[in-house]
């Protein structure tokens, strides 16, 4: 669409296409009654946070998640106890009427996974589980690097067979966090090494004549899981080996902050294809994770064209044929656009203003401008032609389609680069909402570092939350950082403290500290590696225990959780970053 303005005015440039982009074709695996991948819908699952071998506690959480809408329930196995009581809890839930596919979550110990897979639908394996522990040099010439492929071959071939004689699915789970050191030593910590450790356990399993497989790429940054999926796809078509995606940003922490991680990682795959099932990884009761899940998968469907296409759904947003008169802004002091930080523009009573996390409002000057339906295709010369006579206006974008990419290309194309701001396609009229719509859109446009700001409509949301929702949104695409970021794992049955509320006292205590990365993690199988490039990490060591870290060094050890919380702040202190 393009639009016209009364001659006093600015040019501006509204969109509401719908986003279509070639999709990934997975093709479909079985996990027990369910299948995954191909024309099926995505499914979502959660994990449960109990002990696995409290089997009450266990199968009544269990139950909660699938009566959330879980399709798919995964456990922790972290011993070969574990994983042999998981038979005691799929039997409990029979009982009961429940016989969702169960997934084992295995860690360090392969022997478990052998055990798990006699009994569930589907195994989780890190390639890490299958690593050599002891290796900790520095360079791996080329024949030893293919050596250590043929061990892991060895190492795998026993949980291949016994899943091939038992239909059980495998799900290969690669965290940024903990790749090998001799991946490290060739690829670096990076999307690409995260892709090739993938990629080494699918071509064993494909050789072995296994292919009842799903993958990931997990990471708390929402970019670089983005990029490794992306990646990930690209590889996996090129190779023929295109089994299903399990997608999620993992320990997102909690809150609207985590709902935004989780959204604009998972909207942003989902817009292209790629994903076949997801998981809402957050620092709450893992039933509370499904209704953000559904949320967001309720918004991509499947249309069945020659094409084989996946398109974000809208199905309350209406295409006006008439044309339309609304008041709009022009900024005229340069505040939007250039070096400045991506902006959060607000529209309240009537008038637009920039906001500040502090509470200070900059007013814009207000114009008027006409919108038409016209396709953004055809329009494109013509508004081109009209910004080169109006060089100093701001475009205003829906941001719900690939057209704005388009858009952009066109005008750079022209050597025009003017302020872009990114508006949500969809009108709606509760803060959760709008939290899911403009994770879905702009989010998806400023993971890939487009757009100058975002507009929010604070008649409806409140100053107070269209603000905050603004600036978490570029906080967790990284376009602008303005406040602590927390990474929190989900917790397990590994965990062996109350985290959720030592993620509070945490928050508490540190919300204010801008710039800094704080983790607070469940145990040491994960923690240590998955709070990935934080600056300090609270770790759960053991019952009612804390690792205290900082970077990925180990500063205190067995901190009684009573005293952990304060210890981190004096930590903080003791380093040089602490504000008050």
């Amino acid at each position: 669409m393009w639009c016209k303005v009364n001659p006093k005015g600015k040019e501006f440039l509204i969109l509401s296409l719908i986003f279509i982009k070639m999709a990934y074709k997975a093709r479909e695996v079985r996990i027990g009654n369910l299948w995954l991948g191909g024309n099926q819908p995505i499914r979502v699952q959660s994990m449960t946070s109990t002990h696995t071998l409290d089997t009450l506690a266990t199968v009544e959480q269990s139950i909660r998640i699938i009566e959330a809408g879980g399709e798919l329930v995964r456990i922790t196995a972290p011993g070969l106890k574990e994983a042999a009581n998981l038979r005691v809890i799929k039997n409990e839930l029979k009982k009961r009427g429940y016989v969702v596919p169960l997934i084992a979550d295995i860690h360090f110990n392969p022997h478990a996974a052998e055990i798990a897979a006699r009994i569930v639908e589907k195994v989780r394996i890190n390639p890490g589980n299958y690593t050599d522990k002891s290796n900790v040099k520095t360079a791996f010439p080329e024949k030893e690097y293919a050596l250590e492929i043929e061990r892991i071959w060895e190492r795998l071939k026993p949980l291949l067979k016994i899943c091939k004689e038992y239909g059980t699915a495998i799900r290969i789970g690669v965290n940024h966090g903990s790749l090998s050191q001799r991946i490290l030593n060739r690829y670096g910590d990076t999307p690409e090494g995260m892709v090739q450790s993938a990629l080494e356990f699918t071509r064993i399993c494909n050789e072995e004549g296994f292919q009842n497989l799903v993958l990931s790429m997990k990471s708390s940054n929402v970019q670089l899981m983005v990029q490794a999926c992306r990646l990930l796809a690209d590889r996996l078509a090129l190779e023929g080996l295109n089994y299903p995606l399990h997608i999620g940003v993992t320990e997102a922490a909690d809150g609207e902050d985590g709902r935004l991680k989780s959204v604009a990682g998972i909207g942003a795959l989902l817009a292209r294809g790629i994903g076949d099932t997801i998981r809402v990884s957050l620092t709450e009761s893992p039933e509370l994770e499904l209704p953000v899940a559904k949320a967001i998968v309720n918004r991509f469907q499947y249309k069945h064209t020659p094409e084989d296409t996946r398109r974000y759904i809208r199905p309350d947003l209406e295409i006006h044929h008439e044309i339309e008169r609304i008041p709009f802004f022009s900024d005229g002091k340069g505040r939007i656009g250039g070096k400045n930080p991506p902006a959060v523009v607000l529209k309240y009573k009537g008038t637009y203003f920039m906001a500040e996390e502090n509470g200070s409002r900059t007013p814009l000057t207000e114009t008027l401008l006409y919108i038409s339906d016209i396709q953004i295709q055809s329009a494109l010369a013509v508004f081109v032609d009209t910004l080169q006579q109006q060089p100093d206006a701001v475009i205003v974008v829906e941001a719900g389609s690939g057209s704005v990419r388009q858009l952009i290309n066109a005008l750079r194309d022209a050597g025009l680069n003017p302020p872009i701001l990114l508006k949500s396609p969809q009108e709606v009229n509760n803060v959760a909402d709008a939290l899911i719509e403009n994770a879905l859109n702009p989010g998806n446009l400023l993971l890939d570092s487009l757009g100058d700001g975002i507009i929010l409509d604070a008649d409806i949301l409140g100053e107070e939350a269209a603000v905050r929702i603004g600036y978490g949104l570029l906080q967790i695409t990284r376009r602008r950082i303005s406040r602590t970021e927390f990474i929190a794992c989900p917790s397990c049955g590994r965990t062996l403290f109350n985290i959720q509320e030592a993620l509070r006292e945490v928050k508490v205590r540190t919300a204010h500290l801008k710039g800094l990365k704080i983790a607070v993690m469940g145990c040491v199988v994960n923690g240590p590696g998955e709070m990935a490039d934080a600056d300090y990490g609270y770790v759960g060591a053991g019952n009612g225990k804390v690792n205290l870290y900082k970077g990925k060094e180990a500063v205190s050890r067995s901190i009684s959780e009573v005293d952990a919380v304060e210890a981190l702040v004096q930590l903080i202190k003791a380093n040089g970053d602490w504000r008050d």
